[in-house]
């Protein structure tokens, strides 16, 4: 167990006295006494969305890639969260670049001068996973080698270990608790991260997007080196871009801002209805505008690590919904979000509608190019939770890549109509969806593995009127499993709770050194020691 960083942890939530996050809650009282040593910190004088963005940069470079996934979470936090944790930057200095060179020489077995015809040493971009350094083939092209920092899997193991002690400990807390899914998030985040650290998915991810947009003036994808692409370093082609959010510098070549503004639409919805397969973390550092034809423009994308993907019936559902809302067809949208089983079918129909209704309308009686297609769909999510709808993390990173396509549209060309270029697309889709050919084209691709499973269904009726014979005949050993189960519940529950006391010994000794610089006291020791101890058994 790290201690001294999970001193580190409590004393930093302390100091920016994120425990308020809390206030106003109902709490057990027996977690009441968690929550003491911190009101002992003076208040903190900014807000508390700011307090939370501070405290993350404080504890570094993991927690700032922590606040990072919340910030695309609209769905669990509210806007000033949400636009707080926006503004973390993954800015880590670079590591010394001869660590570098002996992680691209021992990972592609030679030495970096017969490797490439130049390298260039000095990092131009660092983050807290990896940091890129440029290079040039022998061929003559320019390229961008990734490099993973060393030693950096087991940094976010412990970081994220202790994330997860603190997560169950919320999660206990209160309703409010249980709704954000604490412990949910932190796996989703270490499923993220962990796989950030394998260079050769983000690879994989790229080739697919590349391909995807081979024949398309929509969208570039950087070429993959496979030849120089390991699980810690990877090659891609460099790109000759200007940041999209430089408009000085596309004013300069006079792009097309209204066809730059209408393609990012047309991109966002083509990956994810065409293609179901869409770059899920398309924020303005990851975005380049091609300097080829500005007055026929488009876009570059870096930074394929963390992609996106819809099953049929969710991009079917999904599509319906977003012309029903826009149509104002509130029933429809209830009906449909009860048949893909997004909320429970006992779920009331005219109370759901009712409630879609309520938060729906004000955001429709504005000018349509005035509607924040993204917000709308947010609103529409946030009212389904109302009614048991549980996380879809699909969903979650469709929300945030739309909202910052349209954030991106809306600054390139403020008059953009997104639902002009949105509605005709999705009329299309749906249409060419039950299209004959579509459906011919369906049957061809999966009438091979039905009539290889064909001569197994009798087989299968019957095992399955068997199972149903011995599971009659098994109601005892059933009821024995669930209680067994019971049992081991009430145990996580008494190791929590220890798990709670330790932390509050913890938050003791901190109390006790407030500011962890002016000594350690007997007491200190003490409550460290004890909290140690309730952890270690």
């Amino acid at each position: 167990m790290p201690f001294f960083r999970l001193l580190k942890i409590l004393h930093t939530i302390g100091r920016y006295r994120l425990d308020n996050f809390l206030s106003g809650q109902k709490i057990p009282f027996r977690y009441t006494l968690l929550l003491f040593p911190f009101k002992l910190y003076p208040q903190c004088k900014v807000s508390r969305a700011e307090a939370l963005r501070l405290a993350f940069e404080e504890l570094g470079p993991v927690f700032i890639k922590f606040g990072q996934l919340l910030s695309t979470r609209p769905d669990l936090l509210p806007e000033d969260i949400i636009g707080e944790l926006d503004k973390l930057q993954d800015r880590v200095p670079p590591f010394p670049a001869e660590e570098a060179k002996a992680l691209i020489e021992k990972a592609l077995k030679g030495k970096v001068e017969d490797l490439f015809a130049e390298f260039e040493a000095d990092a131009f971009a660092s983050a807290s996973v990896a940091q890129v350094h440029a290079a040039k083939l022998h061929s003559g092209e320019d390229i961008v080698l990734k490099v993973i920092r060393p030693g950096i899997g087991p940094t976010i193991e412990k970081d994220v270990r202790l994330m997860h002690i603190l997560a169950s400990l919320v999660e206990s807390f209160s309703e409010d608790g249980r709704r954000l899914r604490p412990v949910e998030v932190v796996a989703d985040y270490r499923n993220t991260i962990i796989d950030e650290l394998d260079l050769n998915r983000e690879a994989a991810n790229a080739s697919q997007l590349k391909r995807n947009f081979s024949d398309s003036p929509l969208l570039y994808v950087p070429e993959v080196h496979w030849k120089y692409t390991r699980s810690n370093v990877m090659a891609m082609e460099r790109i000759d871009g200007i940041q999209v959010t430089n408009l000085e510098a596309l004013h300069a070549q006079n792009t097309n801002l209204e066809i730059l503004a209408r393609r990012g639409v047309e991109t966002f919805f083509t990956q994810v209805f065409e293609h179901n397969f869409f770059h899920a973390d398309m924020h303005p550092g990851n975005v380049f505008v091609s300097k080829i034809k500005p007055e026929d423009p488009s876009y570059i994308a870096v930074d394929m690590a963390i992609v996106g993907s819809l099953s049929r019936e969710d991009q079917y559902y999904l599509a319906r919904n977003l012309l029903a809302m826009f149509r104002r067809d509130y029933k429809q949208v209830a009906e449909l979000h009860i048949q893909s089983g997004w909320v429970p079918e006992n779920t009331s129909l005219s109370g759901f509608e009712s409630a879609i209704r309520t938060v729906c309308e004000p955001i429709f009686e504005k000018p349509i190019r005035d509607i924040s297609f993204g917000q709308a769909l947010i609103t529409l999510f946030r009212t389904a939770q109302r009614f048991n709808m549980p996380i879809q993390p699909q969903l979650v990173l469709l929300q945030k890549t739309l909202l910052n396509i349209e954030g991106l549209g809306k600054q390139l060309y403020p008059e953009l109509n997104l639902w002009d270029t949105a509605h005709p697309f999705l009329e299309k889709w749906l249409r060419n969806r039950f299209h004959p050919c579509t459906l011919l084209k369906e049957f061809k691709y999966y009438s091979p593995e039905w009539m290889e499973k064909f001569p197994q269904v009798p087989h299968l009726i019957f095992d399955s009127l068997k199972e149903v014979k011995t599971l009659t005949k098994s109601a005892p050993e059933i009821r024995q499993a669930a209680k067994a189960f019971s049992d081991a519940q009430k145990s996580q529950k008494k190791t929590l709770w220890k798990k709670a006391l330790a932390l509050l010994f913890i938050a003791g000794a901190i109390s006790a050194s407030p500011a962890l610089m002016s000594g350690i006291t007997t007491t200190t020791i003490v409550l460290a020691a004890l909290g140690i101890i309730l952890l270690l058994t």
